[in-house]
C-alpha cells in the first residue's frame, strides 16, 4: 500500500501542522501533549465539549473542533488512545467556567484514560461528566471493549450537543441530552478491504477479493461474520434491518456522581426502533468508499426505513468518521424529537462539517 508520508513516526505531527497551517482561523493546535482547541479560546460560561480517540478517524474528532461542536479534541497515535495527561490538558485550555462533557467512545483504552483525566480535572475544582457513547449493534464484547463500541453516532452527538452548549446549556442538562442521544442511536458497519497503518505497513486482516467484512468497527478490526460481496442493495438490506429490528438493549456505565464525589455504575436500557419514529440517518465512508457508492447505499436505505415506517427527517453523507483508507461504509440511524432537529439545523462552522454561517 502506498502512502503520502515522510516517515511513520513523524505522521501525527505534521498532520497536526497541516491542520494549524490549513484552519488557523477555527483551531489552534498544542504539541506538547497534542490537543486541538477553538482558535479564540476557552468559550466562557458555556460547558466544553472534549472528545478524542486515535487518529486514522479523520475528520473526526480534530476536524469538527470550531463554533457548534467540540471545544477541544485529543489525537492519539494511529488507532491508539490518547493518554490522560492530553485529555487533563485539554480539558484545562478549553474550560469556561461551566465545566466540562467528554464524550467518549466505548473502547477500553478511551475508558480508562478518560476516566483518568476527569478525576484531575476534578481535584483541581473543574467539573467534568464523561458520557460513553456505545451505538454499534453488531457486536456486544470485543477485543477492544467491554460492551458495544462506539462509532457513527458519536458525530451527530458531538453536533447536537456542541449545539446545546452554544445555546447555554449546562453541564447537566448537555449531559442529559448526551445520554439520550446515545440511548437513541445505532449503527453497523461493513468493509470491502482492510487497511494498513503507517507503523505497520500490511494489512490488518486479510479478505479475498470477492468478499466482504459485516459488522467491522473503526479500528480496522474484523467484523463479525464474512460473506461473498453481494449488491449494495443486499448489503444495505441486511445492515438497515439489522438496526431496525436490534431489541432493547441493556447495560451499565460509569459516569461521575458530583455528590458522592466517586464513580458509580448507572444502568441504562435503549429502547428499538418502532413504527413513527423520525430519525437522523448517517450514511458514513470508512476512508475509501467514494460519495457516490454511499448515495446507492442512502437509496436503498430509504426504501426500508420507509416499509418500516420510520421517517427520515434529516440525514449525513460522507467520510466523517474513517478508518484510514478501508473500502466500507457505516449506516447510523438516531431517533431525534423537534428540539433534538432545531440543534441539528443550528449553524455549525468547523473544518469538517459548516452549515448556517
Amino acid at each position: 500500500m502506498k502512502k503520502l508520508i515522510n516517515h511513520p513516526d513523524n505522521v501525527i505531527k505534521e498532520q497536526l501542522e497541516g491542520m494549524q497551517a490549513a484552519h488557523a482561523d477555527l483551531i489552534k493546535v498544542n504539541f506538547e501533549p497534542y490537543y486541538i482547541t477553538r482558535a479564540g479560546g476557552p468559550v466562557k460560561g458555556k460547558v466544553a465539549l472534549i472528545s478524542g480517540g486515535g487518529s486514522g478517524h479523520e475528520p473526526m474528532h480534530g476536524g469538527f473542533v470550531g463554533h457548534g461542536m467540540l471545544h477541544a479534541a485529543c489525537p492519539g497515535e494511529v488507532f491508539t488512545s490518547p493518554t490522560p495527561d492530553q485529555m487533563h490538558e485539554a480539558a484545562k485550555a478549553a474550560n469556561g467556567g461551566a465545566g466540562v462533557l467528554n464524550i467518549v467512545k466505548n473502547y477500553t483504552g478511551d475508558v480508562m484514560n478518560f476516566e483518568m483525566a476527569a478525576e484531575l480535572a476534578i481535584a483541581e475544582g473543574i467539573q467534568v461528566q464523561n458520557i460513553v457513547i456505545d451505538d454499534d449493534v453488531a457486536v456486544k464484547d470485543s477485543l477492544y471493549t467491554a460492551g458495544r463500541r462506539g462509532v457513527g453516532a458519536t458525530v451527530l452527538i458531538e453536533k447536537i450537543c456542541g449545539a446545546a452548549s452554544e445555546e447555554g446549556y449546562d453541564l447537566k442538562a448537555v449531559s442529559e441530552l448526551c445520554r439520550t442521544l446515545n440511548q437513541n442511536a445505532r449503527s453497523m458497519g461493513m468493509a470491502l478491504t482492510s487497511c494498513i497503518t503507517p507503523a505497520n505497513g500490511s494489512p490488518s486482516f486479510e479478505i479475498g477479493d470477492d468478499e466482504m467484512e459485516i459488522g467491522i468497527g473503526i479500528h480496522g478490526e474484523p467484523g463479525i461474520q464474512r460473506e461473498k460481496i453481494k449488491s449494495v442493495d443486499e448489503i444495505t438490506e441486511m445492515m438497515t434491518v439489522g438496526i431496525l429490528e436490534d431489541g432493547a438493549y441493556s447495560r451499565k456505565l460509569k459516569e461521575w456522581d458530583h455528590d458522592k464525589g466517586e464513580w458509580v455504575e448507572v444502568e441504562y436500557v435503549d429502547q428499538p426502533f418502532k413504527k413513527g419514529d423520525n430519525v437522523i440517518a448517517f450514511v458514513n465512508s470508512m476512508g475509501g468508499t467514494p460519495v457516490s457508492e454511499l448515495y446507492g447505499v442512502y437509496r436503498k436505505m430509504a426504501q426500508v426505513t420507509d416499509k418500516f415506517g420510520i421517517k427520515i427527517v434529516r440525514n449525513l453523507i460522507g467520510p466523517y468518521i474513517t478508518s484510514l483508507e478501508m473500502q466500507g461504509c457505516s449506516i447510523t440511524l438516531m431517533k431525534v424529537d423537534d428540539k433534538m432537529v432545531k440543534l441539528w439545523d443550528a449553524p455549525v462552522y468547523t473544518p469538517g462539517l459548516k452549515w448556517g454561517m
